[in-house]
């Protein structure tokens, strides 16, 4: 008897934990879809790590982000550098002398495509914020905001915008940022925001911060982080082109994951925040399994 019980009691440990319950807002297969080739951008830095940027739509931002790919194409940032990075605010990258000369064909000075007239979401979030009235998810996984009169991308934690000189210049995309420290909504319909770090973020955001100029310059060139190369993914090789997908808003799924995240779940969570800011509720985004 004591040996079956002991036996029984060896079968109970052995068994597997049932899978927890699926949850209203957990994603299915059909809810992911493959990011395009020729919209991510992949860098690899001289210390052996690289990050992925997936470029805007170029509805929202079609000049720099066909400038952007050009540049890649010349290979103009090869052997180009991260020389700024500046605590709880951004990386950049580019040419540090700004005296390279771009590729043909590249647009010096691009409109200022900071804003445009359509607020294209397919999901918004129950509440706007200080800085918008509205701000919810493109069909194709990008946040967006609104003031009723223009929409924009928002300055969140990992996107990547065009770095300029005084207005009116705008940028032509040869030199870059992304931010990595609180989202710097104070910059949205100011800057063109022309992409998001997918992949690799702490590849800049872990990097030695400067000091130069109070504005996180590296004042010493053996500083700057060398870029070795940035190519789209649909010119590398198929076999070393990384491959994401993002989630894609819209549905009852999709609402569900909106109002968790706006309303987190006990046991941790014991106070409803009733809302969330948007930069806190990014699309999803996952290597393909």
């Amino acid at each position: 008897m004591t040996i079956a019980f002991i036996a029984a009691a060896a079968l109970l440990q052995a068994a597997p934990a049932a899978a927890p319950a699926p949850k209203p807002y957990d994603a299915r297969p059909e809810d992911w879809v493959a990011v395009p080739d020729d919209e991510m951008l992949v860098f690899t830095l001289a210390n052996g790590r690289r990050f992925v940027v997936r470029l805007a739509p170029a509805r929202y931002v079609p000049v720099h982000t066909d400038n952007i790919r050009r540049i890649a194409r010349a290979k103009w940032w090869d052997g180009e550098s991260v020389y700024r990075v500046q605590d709880n605010y951004v990386a950049q990258w580019g040419d540090a002398t700004e005296k390279k000369p771009l590729p043909p064909g590249v647009v010096a000075n691009p409109p200022a495509e900071y804003t445009w007239p359509a607020f294209d979401a397919v999901a918004t979030l129950s509440k706007g914020d200080p800085y918008a009235t509205r701000v919810g998810y493109s069909r194709d996984g990008w946040p967006l905001a609104t003031n009723g009169r223009q929409a924009w991308i928002p300055h969140c934690y990992g996107m990547v915008g065009v770095a300029r000189d005084l207005a009116p210049s705008t940028g032509s995309g040869g030199d870059l940022y992304t931010n990595i420290g609180h989202a710097p909504r104070h910059l949205d319909r100011n800057i063109a925001i022309v992409g998001r770090v997918i992949e690799g973020i702490d590849a800049l955001s872990t990097l030695p911060r400067g000091t130069g100029g109070g504005l996180g310059l590296y004042e010493d060139p053996k500083q700057y982080v060398g870029i070795v190369s940035a190519r789209l993914a649909s010119d590398l090789p198929e076999g070393e082109r990384p491959r994401y997908q993002y989630r894609k808003p819209g549905g009852p799924r999709f609402a569900a994951w909106i109002k968790a995240r706006e309303n987190r779940e006990p046991p941790f969570f014991t106070v409803p925040a009733g809302g969330a800011d948007i930069c806190n509720a990014l699309p999803p985004v996952r290597k393909t399994p």
